[in-house]
């Protein structure tokens, strides 16, 4: 289980690590296992879709267990498939690098995806956050 407590320092390691690198604004969004939010911010700025895209990577990791990015690599030569994931998950997938997986024990609890810089420094405030 991933507490809300738990979720919360993951958003914040991700923001902290968006400051250092003084990108965004940034959008944030941290899942459970269900694929139910947790903690989601948006921080000032931030131009309205970003949440979207966090959540979109977050739930399409979750939703296939894997990264976001290596759901777009997987399926980068195959995107009739992946158009039909994006529709069956009604939108909620999008498969580029800034969504990656939260486990304990060896065990996924959930997701966090983030938007707001390039898609390689997303995932590197994700993994931070996860960190």
């Amino acid at each position: 289980m991933l507490t809300l407590q738990e979720a919360q320092i993951i958003a914040d390691n991700a923001l902290e690590k968006a400051r250092s690198l003084g990108v965004g604004p940034m959008g944030i969004a941290v899942l459970d296992a269900r694929g139910q939010v947790k903690v989601m911010l948006q921080e000032d700025g931030a131009p309205l879709m970003r949440n979207d895209i966090a959540f979109g990577k977050a739930w399409g990791a979750l939703g296939m267990g894997y990264s976001s990015r290596t759901l777009g690599t997987r399926f980068a030569d195959r995107p009739q498939f992946m158009n039909s994931l994006i529709a069956l998950a009604g939108g909620n997938f999008v498969p580029v690098a800034g969504g990656v997986l939260i486990k304990k024990d060896g065990r996924v609890v959930g997701a966090v995806g983030v938007s707001g810089a390039t898609s390689d420094e997303d995932e590197l405030c994700a993994v931070e956050g996860v960190r």
